[in-house]
């Protein structure tokens, strides 16, 4: 039974792994630098919590790649639904109330508990980290907030203790506060992402909270670059381009699914690998948006076949502000500065405001005949609604007036101003 487990384990992790680095898992283990000793199944059983946490991680990572598809069905993109998910898992971490249950509810948790939650992170990001000693995965957490930004000492204390984050206070209003975090997101995704800071930064900005990734491996058999080859790749218009198109025989896991066929590829010694599936039916992309539970189901069966792949030699960046996807997936109240509650971040964080003002991800990914780099970093900017004076009333759209007498409450005259007032 434990060897089920184990198994069924390793599936999911695999699973998660895929949609971060394109990747999920496979075996049969020659390549660069001789044999290598295939990896079948994890070091160790993941424990409940760290199950229900992966599983909920899939569950996200598909409602995130259709909601990001269906927002712009006609462009390439490349996200990191683990980058995405520790990033707003950490910040979950400072919200309380309905801000807190919509986040929790976005991300699957259920009903787990927040020190269950906190622990499966924390064995999890340990455990990805070694997972194959030939394949470098590098992740990373950081938090960077404006120094006269006080946020609560238990919070802090959650985030570096589950999250391993580094927490650092810095001059916002210094030029060079955007080029320090720009540099930390250089230096964790292997100078692959240039940075996720704008500047200047906003006077109303008091913290953004951080997470990287970077992968690269080798593939566990590589692709031949004298066989590379110009070939046509077809777009959803019916035209087509020219690209290079790597080409291989191999032994690989396989599938077929409703409209869709794919196989896997593995790096290293096989605990990690990309999925390909392509479209088989007329309604191309559809078919695989529609049947991505099934397409990423980790207890799936693949058959071993003997397989030519064809696939495109590529580099891309990527990047998108997720506000609207993230709302649209549930998590509401952490943007609005009216009803957010962030007090376990900040004690004063409803009177203040505080709500997270943005949401974004870049990304990185290169493909050749050697193997795969990628990387991504997500950045959650939290801010006040205004940091600069006391609130404000703006009478500069339509209002309600009201002449009355105050003790007894007499309403003398009341209106609607609808029209711009005229002197």
């Amino acid at each position: 039974m434990r060897m089920r487990q184990t198994s069924r384990a390793m599936r999911s992790l695999r699973a998660l792994g895929a949609l971060a680095v394109l990747a999920a898992a496979c075996s049969d283990p020659t390549g660069p630098g001789g044999p290598v000793e295939p990896i079948t199944e994890l070091p160790r059983s993941l424990s409940v919590h760290e199950q229900a946490v992966v599983e909920a991680g899939n569950r996200f990572a598909v409602d995130l790649l259709r909601q990001v598809h269906e927002a712009a069905p006609d462009s390439t993109l490349f996200l990191s639904p683990l980058s995405a998910s520790m990033a707003l898992g950490m910040t979950m971490n400072g919200a309380a109330g309905d801000t807190r249950s919509q986040m929790q509810e976005m991300l699957g948790f259920g009903d787990l508990s927040a020190e269950e939650i906190n622990d499966a992170y924390r064995d999890l990001i340990e455990l990805l980290r070694g997972l194959d000693p030939r394949v470098e995965l590098d992740l990373a957490n950081a938090i960077f907030h404006r120094d006269e930004f006080i946020m609560e000492e238990p919070f802090l204390d959650v985030v570096r203790t589950y999250f391993d984050a580094t927490v650092e206070g810095l001059d916002f209003d210094d030029p060079g506060a955007a080029d320090h975090m720009n540099a930390w997101v250089r230096e964790a995704t292997g100078d692959r992402i240039e940075g996720i800071v704008e500047p200047p930064i906003d006077p109303l900005t008091m913290a953004f909270l951080m997470n990287a990734i970077y992968f690269k491996g080798d593939w566990t058999k590589e692709f031949d670059a004298s066989d590379t080859y110009t070939g046509p790749f077809h777009l959803t218009d019916g035209s087509t381009r020219d690209v290079r198109l790597m080409t291989k025989e191999d032994t690989l896991a396989y599938r077929v699914g409703n409209g869709w066929h794919a196989v896997e590829m593995a790096y290293g010694g096989g605990a990690w690998a990309m999925t390909v599936a392509v479209p088989t039916a007329a309604e191309g992309l559809e078919a695989l948006t529609r049947d991505l539970e099934t397409l990423l189901d980790p207890d799936a069966a693949w058959e071993e076949r003997v397989m030519a792949v064809h696939l495109p030699r590529f580099e891309l960046d990527w990047g998108r502000t997720l506000n609207d996807d993230l709302k649209a997936l549930g998590m509401v109240d952490a943007f609005s500065d009216v009803v957010a509650d962030f007090t376990p971040m900040y004690e004063d964080a409803r009177g203040a405001g505080l709500h997270v003002k943005k949401v974004r991800q870049k990304t990185f990914l290169r493909v050749d005949e050697i193997g795969t780099e990628a990387a991504a970093v997500t950045s959650v900017e939290v801010g006040l609604e205004c940091a600069c004076g006391p609130p404000e009333l703006r009478a500069d759209r339509p209002f309600l007036l009201a002449i009355r007498e105050r003790l007894s409450g007499t309403v003398l005259f009341a209106g609607l101003i609808v029209e711009a007032p005229e002197e």
